[in-house]
C-alpha cells in the first residue's frame, strides 16, 4: 500500500469511527480505590510524552460472545498518520489535540481528530451516563488523591467519555489506567444497529520505546429479555509509533490558522476560546 492510500484509508476509517450517542443506560459505576501518592511533575511529563508525529495503527477486535447466536465481528484494522499537539500545559492540566494528516489526490487533507484533557486530582469528571447525556460526577478525596482524570472529546468538541486513574511506574513500564466508565457506541458499531447500545470499558495509556499505545477493554452491553446483558468483549489497541516520513506542515498550518468563521488567527487562543464555549458542561437534565 502506498503512503497516500495508507493515509487515505485511515482518514476514511477515522471519519466512520466518529462516535454517536447510544440508547438508555444505567448509572455511572464507582471509581477504583486510592493508590500511593503520585509525583505530579513526573506524571505531567508522561502525558506530554504522547505529543509528537506518529504512524498510527488502530486494531479493534471482539474476542468472545456471551449470548447464544451472537457471532463476534471480524477484526477491524486501519492506519495512517497523526500529529499530536500540546494545546495547554500547566502543572495540573494538560490538553493534547490529535490531527489526522493525509494526502488525497495529491493534496494534503487535515482532519481535527479527538482530544484528551488531563486534570490532576479532579473534584469532578465528565462522564457519560445515558443516551445523549453526560454529567459531572464527583470524585471522592480518596479516589482523586494522586490521580489524573482524562476526558476524551470528539472531532466536533462534543464529549465522548471520562475516567480517573493514576500513573504507575513499575516493571520498566510507564502506564495510566482508568476506572471503568460508560461510553456511547462508536459509529463503527452504531451504524450496524447492534443489539447492544453502550460500552463499559477501561483505558490504558502506556509509553513505549518508540511512542505509546492506547489500549481499551470494552464490554458491549445492551438489554435482553428486560435485563442488562453483555453481548461481547472487545479489545482495542491503538499504536502510536514516532514517524517523520510524512509532511506535518499541513497539520500545523491548519491548527495555527483561524478556525472557520473567525476573522483573526492567534491560533491557540481562538481554538481555546471556541473549545471552552462549546465544551462547558451544561446543567444535568432530567
Amino acid at each position: 500500500m502506498t503512503k497516500s492510500s495508507f493515509a487515505l484509508a485511515f482518514t476514511l476509517a477515522a471519519l466512520t469511527a466518529a462516535p454517536i450517542a447510544a440508547q438508555a443506560q444505567a448509572p455511572f459505576p464507582a471509581g477504583r480505590a486510592a493508590a500511593a501518592p503520585a509525583d505530579r511533575e513526573r506524571d505531567r511529563q508522561s502525558i506530554l510524552a504522547m505529543a509528537g508525529d506518529y504512524k498510527v495503527r488502530f486494531d479493534m477486535r471482539e474476542t468472545i460472545s456471551f449470548v447464544q447466536g451472537y457471532k463476534p465481528l471480524e477484526p477491524k484494522v486501519s492506519g495512517g498518520y497523526e500529529s499530536v499537539r500540546v494545546v495547554e500545559d500547566a502543572p495540573g492540566r494538560v490538553v493534547l489535540q490529535h490531527l489526522l494528516v493525509a494526502t488525497v489526490e495529491g493534496k494534503p487533507m487535515v482532519i481535527k481528530h479527538w482530544r484528551q484533557d488531563w486534570v490532576y486530582e479532579p473534584a469532578t469528571v465528565l462522564t457519560y451516563d445515558r443516551a445523549n447525556h453526560w454529567t459531572l460526577t464527583p470524585v471522592s478525596a480518596a479516589d482523586r488523591k494522586g490521580a489524573w482524570s482524562q476526558t476524551v472529546w470528539q472531532t466536533d468538541d462534543s464529549p465522548r467519555y471520562g475516567g480517573v486513574g493514576r500513573w504507575e511506574y513499575a516493571d520498566g513500564v510507564t502506564r495510566w489506567t482508568s476506572n471503568e466508565t460508560w461510553r456511547p457506541l462508536a459509529r463503527r458499531d452504531a451504524t450496524r444497529k447492534p443489539p447492544y447500545d453502550h460500552y463499559v470499558g477501561a483505558n490504558r495509556h502506556a509509553l513505549t520505546p518508540n511512542g505509546w499505545v492506547h489500549e481499551q477493554d470494552n464490554a458491549k452491553v445492551g438489554m435482553k429479555d428486560g435485563k442488562s446483558q453483555t453481548y461481547a468483549h472487545e479489545v482495542v489497541l491503538n499504536t502510536y509509533e514516532k514517524f517523520s516520513g510524512y509532511d506535518v506542515a499541513p497539520g500545523d498550518k491548519y491548527w495555527n490558522a483561524a478556525p472557520p468563521g473567525t476573522r483573526r488567527s492567534p491560533p491557540a487562543r481562538v481554538w481555546r476560546s471556541l473549545r471552552r464555549r462549546r465544551t462547558a458542561p451544561s446543567p444535568a437534565r432530567s
